[in-house]
């Protein structure tokens, strides 16, 4: 008749192979634990943009409207410009926007411009 301690040598069960497993399932915790932070950590700063038209004003500027969804209480930067039919940047500028309590905001810019134009847009944002 075979004994359980046969058993568990023939299976390798025991305390000798549960300290492995259970040191390779705490480390994989720690590794996605991590990389979950970094993913949030990341998301929680990003602003996104939808840009809702543009007007060219005259020969000088246009006018760039845009909504921003950001994280609340956090101060905004975006570049707005102004492209010519080939896509050339020819105005562009730098806003600033201080924190707000609304996840959500909607500006209208003025851009001054060197050449025609033929489209005005954000090129991106950022929180600070």
């Amino acid at each position: 008749m075979t004994t359980p301690a046969q058993l568990d040598e023939r299976y390798g069960r025991g305390p000798r192979r549960r300290l492995p497993m259970i040191l390779t399932i705490a480390a994989a915790t720690i590794v996605v634990g991590v990389f979950g932070w970094w993913t949030w950590q990341g998301s929680a700063d990003t602003v996104d943009v939808t840009g809702t038209g543009f007007h060219l004003v005259d020969d000088h500027s246009v006018t760039v409207s845009f909504q921003i969804s950001g994280p609340p209480n956090r101060p905004v930067h975006c570049i707005v410009e102004a492209q010519d039919e080939e896509f050339g940047i020819v105005g562009w500028r730098l806003v600033s926007y201080p924190a707000s309590e609304k996840h959500s905001r909607a500006f209208t810019e003025h851009v001054p411009i060197v050449s025609a134009a033929t489209t005005g847009l954000v090129n991106s944002c950022w929180v600070s």
